[in-house]
């Protein structure tokens, strides 16, 4: 097992406390909403031929077993992330499974890895948290193959993604003490500058950049959505210092909020993405 202690920034007190857990208990629910990103890059591993996959900020371990499934006798996949609660609920996924997935509890942007030669790395949501996305992609490219390759999946802007963003703009004016996100912060839109993405790659080290715009139809049972608004984002961190008459109230405002996305029994939502390639080589042209 291995783990190294996160420093003592801010993602790390959040990940390793309450954003970590409620992760946690909204496993099954995200783990629906955002399968169309697992088989994504479940692909991209079968189409690289890839033997050797960091899934960086991996959470509780859903893509990372997905490409340990697709390896399985041929290869191996890593899963490295900040939150020490969510990696030992993906360890406890993967012998579930019968997977030979491997996780480190660590952060990617300094931990000192044991094995080098990824040829691939790969991220579901995971790379918008660093608190420093230089140092981070250098600290990757250190540990790549020669030939390896990346991809990566980030968010566009909270503009481009209003399903994201209701929560907070319904429950502001019950929740005085709503904190805003903070720009240019590490955060869910850190990455929503295509230009800034660029720059950070290739300062990292990295060529043959190519970042595109995807937008993934993604659903979750109806019957989860009150459970999803009550724990995640702003709103569910402030609903946790709420008193439950407040709770209730915005519970029910937000809800009201979200019936644009209510289909019968099904949420259904368009994730507006980037999709972020890049080559640890420059390219022979």
């Amino acid at each position: 097992m291995e783990t190294t202690q996160p420093p003592g920034n801010e993602q790390a007190r959040l990940w390793n406390g309450p954003s970590g857990q409620a992760w946690i208990e909204a496993q099954k629910t995200l783990d629906q909403l955002f399968k169309p990103f697992e088989d994504l890059l479940a692909d991209t591993a079968r189409a690289a031929n890839a033997h050797h996959v960091l899934d960086v900020g991996c959470g509780t371990g859903a893509t990372t077993l997905a490409v340990a499934r697709l390896l399985a006798g041929t290869g191996r996949c890593t899963g490295i992330d900040i939150s020490q609660p969510m990696i030992a609920t993906a360890r406890v996924r993967a012998e579930q499974q019968g997977l030979p997935a491997r996780f480190v509890g660590a952060d990617a942007q300094t931990h000192a890895f044991e094995a080098t030669g990824f040829d691939l790395f790969i991220s579901r949501f995971g790379v918008m948290f660093f608190d420093d996305p230089v140092r981070a992609f250098a600290n990757l490219r250190q540990v790549a193959a020669p030939d390896a390759s990346l991809r990566f999946i980030a968010w566009r802007s909270a503009a481009d993604n209003p399903f994201m963003t209701t929560a907070e703009r319904a429950a502001a004016p019950l929740l005085p003490k709503l904190a805003p996100r903070a720009p240019g912060g590490p955060g869910q839109f850190a990455f929503a500058d295509r230009r800034h993405v660029h720059d950070l790659l290739a300062q990292g080290g990295w060529h043959d950049i190519a970042i595109a715009p995807i937008d993934v139809p993604c659903t979750m049972p109806e019957k989860d959505l009150l459970g999803y608004l009550g724990r995640l984002g702003p709103v569910g961190g402030a609903l946790r210092e709420a008193d439950d008459e407040t709770r209730a109230r915005v519970i029910e405002t937000v809800r009201a909020a979200f019936e644009p996305f209510v289909h019968g029994d099904e949420v259904q939502m368009t994730a507006a993405c980037w999709s972020i390639e890049a080559r640890a080589g420059e390219s022979a042209a």
